[in-house]
């Protein structure tokens, strides 16, 4: 995909002005969260594989070049230099699945300054719906103390790419399977599905509906049982998995109603008819908030289907997240205005063991603090293949493992505190009075 006109018109209109006037000298910009939203006590990255595919392919089409000229006025000498750009800069990233706090970087990217402004859209689309998404899978991950996850949220995200990237991130946040087919392809994961009220809706009876699933589907049965009336769905799911002796797993699925006094009679049913190994899956209009209630109260749910609230991030939308220059052609550059002061300079993020460090590139990390930005691109190309997902669920498993439980809790988490080196400090502050000793001296 090209992609040259994936961007607002006010950065194709900065690019513009900045070849003609020759200005080419290479400028970064840092990515990251100005703070997080309320009841969030980190971020979970994702959603670098897709800015990293974007930056690789950038270019303007002809149809591109000539939608500029004809309909935005752009003449000959801008549309030259647009169509000779393609990314030929650096990116430095935190790799998918890890944590992070506001303020720290999510990505840096380091280029000529015309393409490093073009990138802004895409990249804050990516990584902010991805982060804000991955978050929340991560949390009714925490939630579920234990039972397995599944994306149930296709249906409802906000458009079919995004339903696909839902998928992907609650991957490496931790569910353990995706209803969404085409994305379990894409990504080498697991799909998983159940059946409809309107599959049992369609048969003459519920018993006729699940002796048919059990008999086309006999390696992977869960039978839907609160079509009717679900304490008989499931005498009748227990009835059937019995007479057909369903050799694959058994399980039965609740989706109305009281979850947590339905599961513990369903176990109990499902026990007293010999049925120690059937699964009980919950789903609902489910998130970490229900998931944890669940928990609490010791439902004895082994799985839970989430959809909606976690495809859409349904507490907290959006991410406060930035995308700004920070050097230009080797000066540090900062923005001053209120509530939106930026911190000057090329950075790095080093994690101790129990607060990060923002600094400077090339500064010194502490004693055994591991810096979290490594370098991705580089000449506009990727430094290494795409990697296998699970590395990003591992990376996702071990940083949620190493939060502290006051991080990690649902209501009021205390974020790990972010640190500013004092060279960054001292930078910082420096930089600042002389911006505003020039501005005092700016003619009227």
């Amino acid at each position: 995909m090209a992609g040259g006109l994936l961007t607002d018109l006010y950065e194709l209109n900065m690019a513009a002005s900045y070849l003609r006037r020759g200005m080419t000298g290479p400028a970064t910009f840092s990515l990251f969260a100005r703070r997080l939203p309320a009841e969030r006590g980190f971020l979970v990255a994702a959603g670098l594989e897709d800015c990293l595919q974007f930056l690789q392919g950038f270019s303007l089409t002809p149809d591109d070049l000539g939608y500029l000229r004809s309909d935005q006025g752009y003449g000959a000498d801008v549309l030259r230099e647009l169509a000779r750009l393609r990314f030929t800069g650096e990116v430095r990233a935190v790799p998918e699945g890890r944590v992070v706090f506001a303020g720290e970087p999510l990505l840096e990217v380091t280029a000529p300054v015309a393409e490093a402004q073009l990138a802004e859209t895409v990249l804050l689309n990516h990584m902010t719906f991805q982060t804000s998404v991955a978050t929340k899978a991560a949390r009714c991950v925490l939630a579920a103390a234990g039972a397995q996850v599944v994306d149930f949220a296709f249906r409802r995200t906000q458009g079919i790419e995004a339903g696909l990237a839902v998928a992907r991130t609650s991957a490496i946040a931790g569910f353990s399977a995706t209803s969404n087919v085409e994305a379990a392809r894409r990504y080498g994961l697991t799909a998983a599905g159940t059946m409809a009220h309107s599959f049992i809706e369609a048969f003459p009876s519920e018993e006729e509906a699940f002796t048919a699933f059990a008999q086309d589907f006999p390696g992977k049965t869960t039978f839907l049982v609160d079509t009717y009336d679900t304490e008989q769905g499931v005498r009748t799911a227990i009835k059937v998995a019995r007479r057909l002796a369903v050799p694959g797993p058994v399980g039965v699925r609740l989706d109305s109603g009281d979850l947590a006094a339905l599961a513990r009679l369903t176990r109990r049913m499902l026990d007293d008819a010999g049925l120690p190994g059937a699964r009980i899956f919950a789903s609902g209009g489910l998130d970490e908030w229900a998931i944890a209630e669940l928990a609490a109260c010791g439902a004895p749910i082994d799985a839970y289907g989430v959809g909606t609230k976690m495809g859409v991030s349904a507490d907290a939308p959006y991410l406060d997240t930035a995308y700004k220059l920070v050097s230009y052609a080797g000066r540090p550059v900062m923005k001053l205005s209120p509530g939106k002061v930026t911190q000057p300079g090329a950075k790095q993020v080093y994690r101790g063991p129990s607060a990060d460090l923002l600094g400077l590139r090339g500064e010194t990390a502490p004693p055994g603090w591991q810096p979290l930005l490594v370098p991705v691109m580089r000449d506009g190309r990727r430094v290494a293949e795409p990697e296998p997902l699970r590395l990003a669920r591992e990376r996702c498993a071990t940083d949620l493992a190493w939060l502290p439980a006051a991080a990690r809790r649902l209501r009021a988490p205390e974020p790990v505190p972010v640190q500013i080196s004092p060279q960054l400090t001292r930078l910082s502050g420096r930089l600042a009075r002389e911006l505003a000793s020039n501005a005092k001296r700016s003619p009227e």
